[in-house]
């Protein structure tokens, strides 16, 4: 559910030594990313037509985006936002066109996996005027033109200005309409990530030992799923009380006798990501902590259930809340109970449109992925979230890992 690691030296020399130490299964020489299929031209172009034909539909001239997940989604240009915009123009026919920095281009054209109309900007220039030049020649700048939702407003503004005759609008249907729908290869890259977080939770909850801390038990996560491959995306450890709160606390946290311990933590694969939740006793567990754990078990399952076809993603929630009102917890977002929406979508970024939460009245279709992690959480005292992703099939859903079934085998 979060993104933030924090790993000390004295962490990572933990996790070095306690993965050397580890059992075979632990230590075995073949990664779980070996032989792994990535995205490639034959799917990007799948997608491009997508888009297209969406566009036709919607009545839009062109989309744009600029870095992050959407411009690798389409072209496959891995590129960090910055204050120079690097755009990704995509007509309703004919080829893509990039406008960048001139002096990146060499850069940005290493992962551009798409054929693609470069159009490259001086530092002098401005490259919304170069953008626009682009629309023009293609006889699409009087149009409407859609914008990447999560773009930022000092280049929306400079498309507005250097596009007067056009009507720069939210380009959401058509972005979401393609990338909430995953096709099988993001499916598999997606499995491939869960089944490696599943691994190193299995190895790390093998290994911790008193007095540790987050940061300690994070390097095991870490030290596990980078051998397998994979790119740590992130590892939050709450001990004890800070469990309770779903995001962490800045408290001071060693691990004793008794003490609940919360594991979000997931991993990249191809691009793609996993987010994973567990929650165990370090010791013998009280009777409260076993009724929390079935509790939120047993929501989990409520929320898989409930996660058919056809349904508003708002009814998963509102599932998983009226079975919490019916134990006591809640009402609705109140604590003890529930505080945060029961999941959301996940695919090239941890969290994506749509979610889990009871206003929400997209409908759930073959191919949409969630997470399901409705946890309680009683400020004071302790936390637990389990948290298992889903992707959603023509005959319901389908786990990308198991839950574990009892806080006896918290991992499964």
């Amino acid at each position: 559910m979060t993104a933030f690691q924090d790993l000390s030296r004295r962490g990572v020399l933990a996790g070095a030594a306690a993965l050397a130490a580890a059992p075979a299964w632990a230590r075995q020489d073949k990664k779980l990313t070996d032989g792994i299929a990535l995205i490639g031209p034959a799917e990007r172009a799948s997608r491009l037509a997508r888009a297209q034909a969406l566009m036709v539909q919607l009545g839009l001239s062109a989309i744009v985006t600029e870095a992050g997940s959407s411009l690798d989604y389409f072209t496959g240009v891995q590129w960090s936002r910055s204050e120079r915009p690097c755009l990704a123009i995509i007509p309703r026919e004919g080829q893509v066109g990039m406008v960048m920095p001139k002096f990146e281009e060499p850069s940005i054209r290493q992962s551009l996996g798409v054929p693609a109309e470069i159009r490259p900007w001086e530092e002098d220039e401005n490259p919304y005027a170069i953008a626009a030049g682009l629309l023009a020649d293609r006889k699409l700048a009087s149009g409407k033109i859609g914008v990447e939702e999560t773009m930022r407003l000092f280049i929306v503004d400079g498309l507005k200005a250097a596009l007067p005759s056009a009507e720069v609008v939210s380009g959401a249907a058509v972005f979401r309409g393609c990338r909430m729908i995953k096709s099988p290869a993001e499916i598999a890259l997606m499995q491939v990530a869960a089944d490696i977080t599943v691994a190193a939770l299995k190895h790390t909850h093998a290994n911790v030992r008193p007095g540790m801390g987050p940061k300690d038990i994070a390097a095991l996560m870490a030290g596990y799923t980078t051998g397998q491959g994979a790119r740590v995306s992130f590892n939050l450890i709450l001990i004890g009380e800070a469990s309770a709160y779903p995001h962490g606390s800045r408290q001071p946290q060693v691990l004793s006798e008794g003490q609940v311990v919360l594991m979000d933590c997931g991993c990249n694969v191809g691009g793609y990501e996993s987010d994973i939740s567990r929650t165990f006793v370090f010791g013998e567990p009280t009777a409260r902590q076993r009724k929390v754990w079935n509790d939120v078990a047993k929501g989990q399952q409520v929320a898989f259930e409930a996660a058919k076809i056809g349904v508003e993603a708002g009814s998963v929630d509102r599932a998983v809340r009226a079975y919490y009102d019916s134990l006591g917890w809640g009402p609705r977002y109140k604590l003890p109970g529930l505080s945060h929406r029961t999941g959301h979508g996940i695919g090239m970024d941890g969290h994506e449109p749509v979610n889990f939460v009871m206003s929400e009245t997209t409908k759930l279709a073959p191919g949409m992925c969630f997470s399901d992690e409705p946890g309680i959480y009683i400020p004071g005292e302790f936390g637990v979230r389990l948290e298992d992703c889903i992707h959603l099939t023509p005959d319901g859903p389908r786990w990308f890992s198991q839950p574990p079934k009892s806080l006896d085998k918290p991992m499964g």
